[in-house]
């Protein structure tokens, strides 16, 4: 049984409403912690590709690129959850994970089951929620996202219509 349903949910997923990159983000979090995803971005076998401003290199440890100087090239590892849907991470802090995803990528019931499945992945392997925020939130109103306790991605704001 999926964990959302696209009718009751689909205005959260509306790049209108909610910008077309809304920020996705584990607070709390450690170098230790993005190691995990590192790992388990392998153990899953997810296509990705991590690149220091134009230059793509292998993946490095999460200590080797939180500790990079802050004048080096930018760092990101963009992650396929699909062919047709992307999450962007970005290494701002060792104390926040933070990624992207295209919401013109997630459209429908099918790509609304592959994105909590990959929320719900990282959330149960850190044992920390993964918080879904309007672009350029900041995480305090998440609109829906994994909650450890319940051990599922549920709605954290009323749905709206798109």
């Amino acid at each position: 049984m999926a964990d959302l349903l696209w009718d009751e949910v689909r205005g959260f997923f509306d790049p209108d409403l909610m910008g077309a990159l809304p920020d996705v983000l584990v607070p709390g979090a450690s170098v230790e912690d993005w190691q995990a995803v590192l790992d388990l971005i392998d153990e899953r076998g997810w296509k990705h590709q991590y690149s220091e401003g134009e230059s793509v290199l292998p993946m490095p440890r999460a200590e080797t690129v939180l500790s990079r100087p802050a004048e080096a090239d930018y760092p990101q590892l963009r992650v396929w959850l699909a062919d047709d849907a992307l999450a962007i991470f970005r290494f701002y802090s060792a104390d926040e994970i933070d990624f992207d995803v295209d919401l013109r990528e997630l459209q429908g019931q099918e790509h609304l089951d592959l994105f909590c499945g990959f929320l719900t992945v990282i959330g149960r392997r850190l044992a920390k929620p993964v918080l879904m925020d309007a672009e350029g939130g900041d995480g305090s109103h998440p609109v829906l996202g994994f909650e450890v306790e319940s051990d599922r991605v549920v709605l954290f704001a009323l749905p709206f219509a798109s």
